[in-house]
């Protein structure tokens, strides 16, 4: 199952995005996989304290894009396949690196530099 354990809510990210993020990165990770149950919408609404539809939207996405399937009145489940863990993957990662390539362009770094930084945070 799905858990919600370490979820910590960011400020200026609506909820239903940083449900999508969290339950993506435990795909990646492979703490989640193919069959697995997702938590129900209300108990997810209630553990989060958030509005039941804020959930419902962040479900609703997913479903949209293939990750869970949901049935009236059942539980809803994880699908995937290796082809779909690995582009959950490529997006995570590139939207991780933009955000920090941008940020590091924003503080005026040239690329040597900030490759520079990368090799030695990489090392640590």
């Amino acid at each position: 199952m799905i858990t919600f354990d370490d979820f910590i809510a960011e400020s200026g990210i609506p909820i239903y995005l940083q449900v999508i993020r969290h339950i993506k990165r435990q795909i990646a990770a492979g703490t989640v996989n193919n069959g697995d149950e997702v938590i129900s919408r209300r108990m997810l609404s209630a553990l989060l304290g958030v509005n039941p539809n804020t959930v419902q939207k962040a479900y609703a996405l997913l479903e949209a894009e293939g990750l869970i399937c949901s049935h009236s009145g059942a539980k809803s489940y994880v699908v995937l396949n290796d082809d779909t863990v690995d582009r959950i993957k490529r997006e995570l990662l590139e939207n991780d690196i933009s955000a920090v390539i941008n940020g590091m362009k924003q503080m005026g770094l040239s690329k040597s530099e900030a490759l520079e930084y990368i090799e030695r945070m990489w090392s640590e």
